[in-house]
C-alpha cells in the first residue's frame, strides 16, 4: 500500500500540489474569516435593524428622552453619525403610524433633533483603524498565495514533462523469457532497473504457475552511503519467498566499494551472502520449490564526492524464476552442475 501511494504522488506530484494548494489556501482564508479575524458590526443604527425592531427601539429613545430631556444622548442611542436616510423623516413618520403618547414622544424627539447642533462626524478610532489596516494586509497576503499557487500550477501544467530517474526506472514487468546459455529457459521472467533519484525503489513480482500462488520476488535498496537527496545506493537485496517453505531468501549485490570496505561488508553480510555487482554477475536464490537467478544486465556507477564505485548511478536487472519438478529421481535442478558462481563473501 505505501508503494503504491509513494508510485501515486510520483506520477501525479503536480496534481497534488496544485489541488493542496487550493486547499490550504481555502482552510487559510475560512480560518482568517471565522477564527483570526471574523467580521463583526460596530456602530450599528437602526436602520440597519428589521422595521418591526427599528420601530420598537426608535420608541424606546424616545420615551426616554421624554424623561430625561438629554438631546446629546439620544443622538448616541441614535447614532446620527451613521444614518444614510434623514431620521427626522423617519421619527415623523413612526409617530403618524404609532399614534398616542408614543406618537407624541417621537413627535417630541424629532422637534428636538431639528433644533439642536448636529452632532460632530464619528470617525473611526485607533484601535479599529488598526484592525481594519490588518484585515486588509492579511487579505492582501492571502490573495498573493492564492495567484502564487494558481500561476505555479499553471506552469507547472504548461510546462513540457520531463522524465525524472524514478519514472524511467519503473520497469516493474514480466518479459517474454528468452534463452540463458547455462540452463533452459525460466518459467517466469521479470525485469527491473534502478535509476539513481528512484529512492523508494522496491519492485516485487508475483510467482504464480496458473492460477496457483507460488510466491514472491523482488529487490529492493539494501543499505546507502553518504547524506543528501538523492540516496546514493552502494548494495541492493534479491530476495524470494517460497510459499511452500515459508521463508524468504535473500541475497546482496553490493557495489566495488561495498564489497571491500570492512564495516559495509560486516553490515551487509547479516542480510545474506554478498555478491560483487559487475555487469553479467548473477545471484542464484534456492528455496523447496523454486529457483530464483538474478543477472545483471547492465550497469554504472556515480560520481561525485563519494569514493569510486560507491554507488549505483544505474543497475539494470533480470529475474529468472524455475519451478522445481519432482519425481521418482527427486529434485532436479535447471542448472549445469559445472555453474559458476559469481564472487561471494
Amino acid at each position: 500500500m505505501l508503494n503504491k501511494l509513494l508510485n501515486l504522488y510520483n506520477t501525479r506530484k503536480t496534481t497534488l500540489v496544485f489541488i493542496t494548494g487550493i486547499i490550504i489556501g481555502l482552510a487559510t482564508g475560512l480560518l482568517f474569516a471565522w477564527i483570526i479575524w471574523p467580521t463583526s458590526y460596530y456602530n450599528a443604527t437602526p436602520a440597519m435593524l428589521r422595521q418591526d425592531f427599528r420601530d420598537d427601539y426608535l420608541v424606546w429613545v424616545a420615551r426616554e428622552y421624554a424623561q430625561n430631556r438629554d438631546i446629546q444622548q439620544a443622538q448616541t442611542r441614535l447614532g446620527l453619525a451613521y444614518w444614510k436616510k434623514e431620521p427626522i423623516a423617519v421619527l415623523e413618520d413612526l409617530a403618524q403610524r404609532r399614534g398616542g403618547t408614543d406618537g407624541e414622544n417621537l413627535r417630541i424627539l424629532a422637534q428636538a433633533l431639528k433644533e439642536a447642533p448636529p452632532p460632530p462626524p464619528a470617525g473611526p478610532g485607533f484601535g479599529q483603524r488598526v484592525r481594519t489596516l490588518l484585515q486588509i494586509c492579511g487579505m492582501g497576503l492571502l490573495v498573493t498565495v492564492l495567484a502564487g499557487l494558481l500561476y505555479y500550477g499553471v506552469s507547472r501544467l504548461r510546462r513540457p514533462k520531463v522524465t525524472r530517474p524514478s519514472e524511467r526506472a519503473a520497469a516493474y514487468r514480466q518479459v517474454t523469457p528468452t534463452r540463458w546459455e547455462e540452463a533452459p529457459p525460466p518459467h517466469l521472467q521479470f525485469s527491473t532497473t534502478y535509476i539513481l533519484g528512484d529512492d523508494h525503489y522496491d519492485p516485487s513480482f508475483s510467482i504464480e504457475r496458473g492460477a496457483e500462488f507460488l510466491g514472491e520476488c523482488g529487490v529492493g535498496i539494501s543499505e546507502a552511503i553518504g547524506v543528501g537527496d538523492p540516496k546514493k545506493v552502494t548494495a541492493l537485496e534479491v530476495w524470494m519467498f517460497d510459499k511452500s517453505d515459508i521463508r524468504t531468501v535473500t541475497k546482496v549485490l553490493a557495489s566495488g566499494f561495498a564489497y571491500q570496505d570492512p564495516a559495509l561488508r560486516a553490515k551487509l553480510a547479516a542480510k545474506g551472502e554478498i555478491v560483487l555487482a559487475t555487469p553479467g554477475a548473477e545471484v542464484l536464490l534456492e528455496t523447496t520449490a523454486l529457483f530464483l537467478r538474478a543477472r545483471v544486465v547492465d550497469m554504472e556507477y556515480g560520481t561525485g564526492q563519494l569514493p569510486p564505485e560507491s554507488f549505483f548511478q544505474r543497475i539494470s536487472l533480470e529475474l529468472g524464476v524455475w519451478f522445481k519438478e519432482t519425481g521418482e529421481k527427486g529434485i532436479e535442478l535447471p542448472f549445469d552442475e559445472e555453474f559458476v558462481s559469481p564472487p561471494t563473501l
